[in-house]
């Protein structure tokens, strides 16, 4: 796994040994970056299932003004950690580990992003109340996009009323990650 483009363009990354992170693949974090590449500049990131933070080190790489990378694990903040400093973007980067509900309640009304990233594991199908505390949150830039990491295409598991709070931008899939793009419905 290494930085794809941008300042930090060919720095490998270290990750989690085991089965406890599922690092998105390259192929994925091309086509999502590719897609932000006249967008991103000068913006917030925020990862909230960061695990080795190579969504956020490669928004910064490419030129976010500053990338957020949360996980719930020591372990995966360490190697975030470790990533950021080996990387030379470190002073771009707010490394946090807290759970995600945690997370969000100490950004609420202190930080606003632009662009947020969103990969839980899959198989706690958390994205429904994520997205739902989000919205909850003073946390959105205006006309901020949440991009979402699924095995799924329905990020909302069936939530009609979530679902009809949002606007879906873009869906894609590659094999079987599915990448919703997502905006507040205003």
């Amino acid at each position: 796994m290494r930085i794809i483009t941008g300042i930090a363009r060919g720095c490998t990354l270290q990750t989690l040994e085991g089965d406890d992170t599922r690092p998105t693949p390259e192929r994925v974090k091309e086509a999502i970056f590719s897609s932000l590449q006249f967008d991103i500049e000068d913006k917030t990131f925020l990862d909230l299932f960061s695990g080795s933070g190579q969504m956020g080190l490669e928004a910064v790489s490419r030129g976010a003004k500053k990338a957020y990378m949360n996980d719930a694990s020591s372990a995966a903040c360490a190697v975030i950690k470790a990533n950021a400093q080996k990387c030379r973007l470190f002073d771009k980067c707010v490394i946090m580990c807290r759970s995600w509900p945690e997370y969000l309640k100490c950004a609420n009304g202190k930080e606003k992003y632009d662009y947020i990233y969103l990969d839980p594991p899959y198989a706690e199908h958390l994205l429904p109340d994520v997205l739902d505390k989000i919205l909850k949150t003073d946390v959105l830039c205006n006309g901020a996009v949440i991009i979402c990491e699924s095995e799924h295409e329905d990020i909302f598991d069936g939530n009609e009323d979530l679902k009809s709070k949002f606007v879906i931008k873009k869906h894609t899939k590659y094999g079987r990650v599915h990448i919703t793009y997502i905006q507040k419905e205003v």
